[in-house]
């Protein structure tokens, strides 16, 4: 009987072979990210979340999923936010009008009390409930706490001419201090895009894609990452859908007169940022699950990225 019942349950030499086999694409995987891991050890990238990342459930945890990740390879992530889709709802709902000039939201005081309570109060909180998920890491905090976000008015010009646009920032000053306390201690910092002014004293609406780029030169970050709804920069949109891969910064700014109004914010802060310090400044798709670790770990990567001119960094 104890011959028999070892026959039944020995394996066949050829089992142990065939699951090495099967389990390979994921150690190839792996090394292929090892150079990429060694590159950004330690080093500190922002990421801008935005677009349809944000409403779509399944886009939000594989978001999270990606910036846990980031933290646990040894780098030092830090979220910016802003809540278009999400302000665009609850405006609607109490009756008052989105409307968008050079890009921007022009925001009434009425809008910004709306502003302000969807991105610290909504939109904030349901990031950091995601990434904790994975453990006590993520702490919500808006630009106006500890001053890490100080702002003017903001006018935008249209036709050569200054628009007011309400309550709308431009980030005169960053104090880094409560992120870089929270980055020793080993949490991700996930930021808010609000500020208040030192002059007025009131709360002003940053776009966040400038928000992002102005903490991303401020903290020496590596990377600064913007999730957008589309595949990258357009070499020639709307007559073609190829995207720039890779441009300088001269070349960025040879293109910003061209872009489409909502591209421009984004491509701004990436020129802001490589010329301010930071390595590198991608703007990817978003739409796609992992495209943080697509862009970062992969040789291919997807976008498009942004560089200094040669000498500049």
């Amino acid at each position: 009987m104890t011959v028999k019942n070892s026959q039944t349950v020995k394996q066949s030499p050829g089992c142990t072979p065939a699951r090495k086999h099967t389990a390979l694409p994921k150690a190839r995987t792996l090394v292929e990210a090892l150079p990429w891991l060694t590159r950004h050890h330690g080093k500190t990238v922002v990421i801008k979340f935005g677009g349809n990342a944000m409403v779509d459930e399944e886009l939000k945890a594989a978001f999270a999923q990606d910036v846990v990740f980031l933290r646990h390879a040894g780098l030092h992530p830090v979220v910016v936010h802003g809540g278009g889709p999400q302000i665009n709802t609850q405006l609607d709902r109490l009756g008052l009008e989105s409307e968008f000039k050079a890009g921007l939201r022009v925001t009434s005081p009425e809008a910004m009390d709306v502003v302000r309570m969807v991105l610290a109060g909504q939109v904030q909180r349901e990031l950091v409930g995601l990434l904790n998920r994975h453990g006590p890491l993520a702490v919500g905090l808006t630009g106006e706490d500890a001053h890490t976000m100080t702002a003017v008015k903001h006018y935008a010009m249209i036709a050569g001419e200054r628009v007011d646009i309400g309550r709308v920032g431009e980030i005169t000053a960053i104090d880094t201090g409560a992120i870089r306390a929270l980055l020793d201690d080993g949490r991700i910092p996930v930021i808010s895009s609000i500020a208040r002014s030192a002059d007025d004293g009131h709360v002003y609406n940053v776009n966040a894609d400038t928000a992002a780029a102005a903490l991303a030169a401020a903290l020496g970050a590596e990377t600064l990452m913007v999730l957008t709804d589309v595949e990258g920069l357009y070499a020639d949109w709307p007559h073609s859908d190829e995207v720039i891969s890779r441009l300088t910064a001269s070349e960025l700014e040879a293109l910003l007169p061209e872009l489409a109004s909502g591209m421009v914010p984004k491509m701004e802060g990436c020129l802001y940022a490589v010329r301010n310090g930071v390595a590198t400044a991608r703007v990817i798709d978003g739409r796609v699950q992992h495209s943080i670790l697509l862009e970062i770990f992969t040789d291919e990567g997807i976008g498009t990225m942004v560089v200094p001119d040669e000498g500049e960094r």
